[in-house]
């Protein structure tokens, strides 16, 4: 594509204009084609009612089963299909349930729908709780007899040999039962956590610099805190973090009551530590986690750098943390319209073939999505893969920018690699390792951002574009990882028996965010008041995640090189792992798609890409003096 063309798809907007599209708008306001149709699970609430009645008259029939797993294989064939029938249709009216919940969190009647479900899956756990144990019961070569006899259980061997692996931390039915039974309150702390900070929290307002006045919520904070006028950035930071210190106390007592929970269950299935039992169900190595923290620590220096190019980009005396996300290129701010995102992402994931890209034009053209921010409107972005029978729905809150567009080329990612495991794998083997999740979404954000650079030779747009890359490898490898070595260390002060407070885990978070951003050496300066940044983060109610963030760019950044040069083994081996869900562990998974995450070399490919943009992030420099 010529750059005139990539231009024309650039929408160069004006401030006010900027400001009127990131505004949260009400739902009624939004185009039919920009939120995603509901009516493709259930065609209203009254049919999904229907629906759940049906199933919780079904539930009753993996009963007949207890204490016959072990005798034949026909009664553990039969008893693993029934469960994974009912597991089937829970998925799918709990995915409904979720995300009219999340369109509105204001809204009481879909909050009780999605707490239905919650209790319903309680029960179903604690209904299944005699299956792994009645299965551990059994010696290898038994359920090895039985998988031989019955060809049914062939494609349930990687799941009976895995339970097997389990067997250690595995209890008695009344144990696992007791334990199931605790699920009803296994999501107290993040359900609290999620209403008081995306409904009720009394966000504040800003009067910038040109005389409007905008509310920095959530997705306020996120869009305003890249305004080019510094004062207005302070002024957006100060009002945001202050208004959650307001309520350090809160805060605090939910995100210790989650911890404690892991620690709960780790001290309940004999682990040695959260870490362990968080890690145990993909079969994950600890080291790997202490590896990846070990390796960021010390390349430290190269996250610097970054931080050194962008003072340099932004000529300041003093990089501060409210600067981080502001725009290094002096002009009008490159903004796309959702047609143009649309296009522009269509275009760039190209390389990965035809089959791939058809079921992308239907993702985008078929209503899978929710676009834009809108009253009570949960925030951030995610994908839910889980309605197996259906397809996935992506929520994002789209505010126009580039990031905006490779966080919707992220969750494409996401949702083609669910879309694609679940009409390759039978509904028990479709879900895929939660080690791999990010693996796809961060390698179409790498086959994003190298499209658009091929395509853009002005100085000044690369520029934009580059530190783009740059940030998204600072967003993903580098905080990413600060987040998983303080939540490592709130774990393991738990594990001391130490209190998590929210004034302790404010030194806790302080002492580690200004360690990776140099402010001691006066890289970058960390307000004091910003180390209430960790209550800004719904990734650390779900126990040891965001370190696959950091794991799986090292993954996708090895992969998208062979993509990028054409190698037509490596985009047939990479189609083959997002069809392959988890019919297999995350580690085997990656080497069958060509990277070996026991090395070092994933990394270090990672590290040489971050240190190759700054190299020519310094030679377009050197030609603009």
């Amino acid at each position: 594509m010529k750059r005139a063309e990539v231009l024309c798809m650039i929408v160069l907007l004006c401030a006010a204009t900027a400001e009127v599209q990131s505004q949260t708008r009400a739902r009624a306001e939004v185009a039919l084609e920009d939120t995603w149709n509901l009516a493709d699970l259930y065609t209203d609430t009254g049919h999904w009612q229907t629906a759940k009645t049906s199933l919780i008259a079904s539930m009753a029939a993996v009963s007949q089963y207890r204490g016959r797993l072990g005798r034949s294989a026909a009664d553990l064939l039969a008893c693993l299909e029934e469960r994974s029938k009912i597991v089937r249709e829970f998925s799918r009216l709990s995915t409904y349930a979720s995300l009219l919940s999340d369109q509105d969190t204001r809204d009481s009647h879909a909050l009780a729908m999605k707490q239905e479900m919650d209790q319903l899956g309680v029960d179903l756990s604690s209904r299944f709780a005699f299956i792994e144990p009645e299965i551990a019961a059994c010696s290898a070569a038994k359920i090895d007899q039985f998988i031989r006899k019955e060809k049914g259980l062939q494609t349930y061997s990687f799941y009976l040999h895995d339970v097997l692996r389990r067997k250690a931390h595995k209890l008695s039915e009344k144990e696992e039962k007791l334990i199931a039974e605790a699920g009803l309150m296994a999501d107290a702390a993040y359900s609290s956590y999620s209403i008081f900070a995306n409904a009720e929290l009394p966000y504040p307002e800003v009067k910038l610099s040109d005389g409007t006045t905008v509310l920095v919520d959530q997705a306020g904070y996120n869009r305003y805190r890249t305004l080019p006028n510094r004062e207005d950035r302070r002024r957006v930071f100060e009002a945001f973090f202050s208004t959650l210190d307001r309520f350090r106390r809160t805060f605090g007592t939910e995100l210790y009551a989650n911890v404690k929970r892991d620690l709960f269950y780790a001290r309940a299935r004999r682990y040695r530590d959260c870490l362990a039992s968080a890690l145990d169900d993909n079969a994950i190595p600890s080291e790997v986690y202490h590896s990846l923290i070990n390796n960021v620590n010390s390349n430290l220096p190269t996250f610097h750098r970054y931080l050194r190019l962008r003072q340099r980009m932004l000529d300041l005396e003093q990089l501060e943390y409210s600067d981080l996300y502001a725009p290094v290129v002096k002009g009008p701010e490159l903004s796309y319209s959702c047609p143009e995102a649309r296009q522009l992402v269509l275009e760039a994931l190209k390389p990965l073939g035809p089959d791939y890209h058809v079921v992308l034009q239907k993702g985008l053209n078929a209503r899978w999505i929710d676009f834009y921010p809108t009253t009570g409107k949960r925030s951030g972005a995610y994908s839910n893969g889980s309605a197996y029978d259906v397809h996935p729905y992506i929520l994002l809150n789209y505010n126009g920018q580039y990031n905006d567009v490779s966080t919707l080329a992220h969750e494409l990612g996401h949702a083609l690699h669910s879309y694609f495991s679940n009409k390759a794998q039978p509904y028990h083997l479709a879900e895929y390792p939660i080690f791999v999740a990010e693996v796809a979404s961060t390698l179409n954000e790498a086959l994003l951002i190298d499209h658009v650079l091929k395509t853009v030779q002005d100085d000044d747009l690369r520029l934009s574009l580059l530190m783009s890359r740059l940030d998204g490898i600072k967003g993903t490898l580098f905080r990413q990882t600060q987040f998983a070595e303080f939540e490592l260390a709130i774990h393991e002060a738990a594990e001391r028996g130490e209190t998590l407070t929210g004034d302790r885990l404010c030194e806790l978070y302080g002492a580690i965010f200004k360690k990776y951003y140099g402010d001691e050496a006066g890289i970058c300066k960390v307000n004091d008041l910003y180390t209430m940044e960790w209550a800004f983060i719904p990734h650390f109610y779900y126990n040891f995640y965001v370190y696959q963030y950091s794991t799986a760019f090292t993954a996708s950044t090895a992969l998208a090189q062979k993509i990028l040069k054409g190698d037509e083994d490596a985009i047939a081996d990479y189609l083959a792992f997002i069809r392959s869900g988890g019919s297999a562990y995350p580690i085997d998974l990656l080497k069958r798609a060509g990277v070996d995450m026991t090395t070092a070399e994933p990394f270090s490919q990672a590290m040489a890409a971050m240190n190759a943009t700054m190299d020519e992030i310094d030679r377009i420099l050197a030609r603009h003096p």
